[in-house]
């Protein structure tokens, strides 16, 4: 994953769910403006046991 994201899985945490909230309407619209594979964003995010909620628009 080299989107000029955190490696650290807690700190891309932070700036995924900063972004969704600020800038974007949902996980898709993200992956899609930002070219990141959502599956890979997924995964890396699952290892920390945080899957993407649509109700709130962030990982929880």
């Amino acid at each position: 994953m080299s989107w000029g994201l955190p490696k650290d899985p807690v700190m891309l945490l932070s700036v995924i769910n900063t972004k969704l909230r600020d800038h974007y309407s949902s996980l898709e619209e993200l992956c899609d403006d930002m070219q990141i594979d959502i599956s890979e964003l997924s995964d890396r995010l699952g290892m920390i046991d945080y899957a993407y909620d649509t109700g709130r628009n962030q990982f929880v």
